[in-house]
């Protein structure tokens, strides 16, 4: 398959008229005809249905259509953005990011970013992530760092890697000894957790519900910083980002299983705003740091436990793997 085959296709399903989506593209209706064949032959099944001199997009070309769409629309985007700029990332660029990544993955990505392109401004805010697709939806920034949201129609999320969340407690907690906790072990524990608001506790949520188990709630805090604060001061405990482990060494920080919680890091962009050559670049960064430390997102059914180089955690948001976010 190869990109004109993707703007053919695209030009035929928007004029649903081989001579009118062959002008479009400029080439001949018999050069259209043929290349839709080679890509309804390469796919399996037909996109277009022929009735007499009407053309009719399938349901197989529909569900095509959406991700063909937005494709070229980055594509093309990016190739505007560097001719309209030559040379290097220059102007300005505003990232939103959640508690998580602004401790440490954010600004080592913004410096290596700047010592890159010296002539772009950056701005960061540190937000949370229904402020981030607010912000995001009214251009107050360009790009966000953040757990994976429920999605609204005009966002992107590009998966960046996946963060297993552990259980969090003192020294002196009974289960301070444990190598690893069946989540069905926590029923009737003592527990602070995120709000009720939150994703990350409409997660644990269904976890909690799929082994039976009800735990205490004494608390509640929407970030995950004041709850390993307060597992500190009572014995009780809390289900956090593994990445805290290095960040508070009174606390131990358990593995759970049976099913782990989990949940997905990315890039959240608005999909009907075309990107700067300076947000590219950032992403570009972003990516790279990723790659360089060796994560990736697991495939469907793999359980990979990721090792991190940077701490912090927040409620953000759920992961985007199924089956309910869980691995177990």
């Amino acid at each position: 398959m190869e990109l004109r085959h993707l703007r053919y296709f695209a030009a035929l399903a928007e004029e649903l008229s081989f001579t009118r989506a062959a002008a479009k593209v400029h080439v001949t209706q018999s050069t259209l005809s043929h290349q839709i064949k080679q890509l309804e032959a390469e796919l399996g099944q037909p996109l277009f249905s022929r009735i007499g001199k009407r053309v009719v997009i399938t349901e197989a070309g529909e569900m095509l259509l959406a991700g063909v769409t937005r494709g070229l629309r980055e594509i093309d985007d990016g190739v505007r953005s560097l001719k309209a700029t030559p040379g290097q990332p220059q102007g300005t660029l505003r990232v939103g990011s959640t508690y998580t990544f602004n401790v440490q993955f954010v600004p080592s990505c913004v410096a290596a970013f700047l010592r890159r392109y010296p002539r772009v401004s950056i701005t960061v805010l540190e937000l949370p992530v229904d402020e981030v697709e607010e912000q995001l939806d009214r251009e107050t920034i360009d790009v966000g760092i953040a757990y994976r949201p429920a999605l609204r129609p005009g966002f992107i999320f590009e998966p960046l890697y996946i963060d297993e969340m552990v259980l969090a407690v003192g020294l002196d907690h009974p289960f301070a000894g444990r190598k690893r906790i069946r989540l069905a072990e926590l029923h009737r524990q003592e527990l602070v957790l995120q709000t009720k608001s939150s994703d990350t506790r409409h997660i644990l949520d269904g976890n909690f519900k799929s082994v039976g188990a009800e735990p205490v709630i004494v608390a509640e805090m929407n970030a995950a910083a004041p709850m390993i604060s307060l597992v500190q001061e009572l014995n009780i405990g809390a289900i956090v980002s593994q990445h805290f482990a290095s960040l508070f060494p009174k606390v131990r920080f358990i593995p759970l299983e049976s099913p782990t919680p989990l949940r997905t890091a990315g890039i959240l962009s608005k999909s009907s705003r075309p990107k700067s050559l300076a947000c590219y670049s950032f992403i570009s960064e972003i990516r790279n740091a990723i790659i360089e430390a060796k994560m990736h997102v697991p495939r469907k059914g793999q359980g990979t436990s990721l090792s991190l180089p940077f701490a912090g955690e927040s409620d953000d948001g759920p992961g985007c793997l199924p089956a309910e976010n869980v691995r177990g």
